[in-house]
């Protein structure tokens, strides 16, 4: 599959308000396009640098907003779960189930919006990776390493963050899922119900997570510039929701 169409295959499977963020590839594969000097003219390299320069701000600016609120939701989370566990015993069980019920779709939601964003951040990288390929290609320049090198360094490559807390929204569900034997039924119940409750959401994750997959151990080509590596979270939770087989991507 062409890289073009991948991408925007990508997109649609994202959010919806989260569609005008990711990098303009169309728009820059057609300024490419429209470099005809080998080199090229200062003029055109500008133009060029000028609009990727704009599109990393741009990903930079989602990322940093959506880390930030994420941050926050994870400290609430982590109290409103406290606070439920704590107050079990004093509040009837049907108000208890109630309170864990609305906890659980609040975490399945949460899990998986922070995976859309890791997502993102390699659909990006991996845009711009592409593009500037095509560019020193269509030029004859040598743009794309030192340009991925300072792209390495923004903000939305640096997802140490988000990972860390998607490993902790992990734990969250270990906790407010029934594990006892007795509780796998209702447990399976509750997971099923979720899933069929949060659908957008949980769709979005599942293709993410595969996708990342996909595109961090599928590359014939290993570099410095690759992106890492990635390894889900060993969770029974988590892959019970896993789809048989793999969105191709290629």
């Amino acid at each position: 599959m062409k890289f073009g169409k991948w991408l925007k295959k990508q997109i649609e499977q994202s959010l919806p308000e989260w569609r005008e963020q990711f990098v303009s590839y169309k728009e820059l594969k057609q300024i490419v396009g429209s470099i005809s000097g080998c080199p090229p003219s200062p003029a055109d390299e500008a133009e060029f640098v000028a609009l990727l320069d704009s599109e990393i701000d741009k990903i930079n600016a989602f990322f940093l907003e959506q880390e930030e609120e994420f941050i926050i939701m994870h400290r609430e989370l982590q109290e409103v779960i406290k606070t439920a566990l704590e107050r079990k015993a004093a509040v009837p069980a049907a108000q208890h189930e109630a309170e864990i019920a609305e906890i659980r779709r609040e975490i399945v939601n949460f899990h998986g919006e922070m995976v859309l964003l890791l997502n993102y951040s390699s659909i990006n990288y991996i845009g711009a990776a592409k593009i500037l390929k095509k560019y020193d290609k269509r030029t004859g320049g040598v743009l794309r390493l030192p340009v991925i090198e300072t792209v390495r360094e923004q903000p939305f490559f640096k997802t140490e963050t988000v990972s860390q807390m998607v490993r902790e929204c992990e734990a969250m569900m270990e906790a407010v899922f029934p594990t006892a034997p007795e509780g796998q039924a209702a447990a399976r119940r509750d997971r099923d119900a979720l899933a069929a409750a949060e659908q957008r959401i949980f769709r979005n994750t599942v293709a993410a997570l595969l996708t990342m997959q996909d595109v961090r151990s599928g590359s014939s080509t290993h570099g410095r510039h690759s992106l890492p590596p990635l390894t889900l979270p060993d969770s029974d939770w988590l892959r019970s929701f896993q789809p048989p087989s793999p969105i191709p991507i290629q």
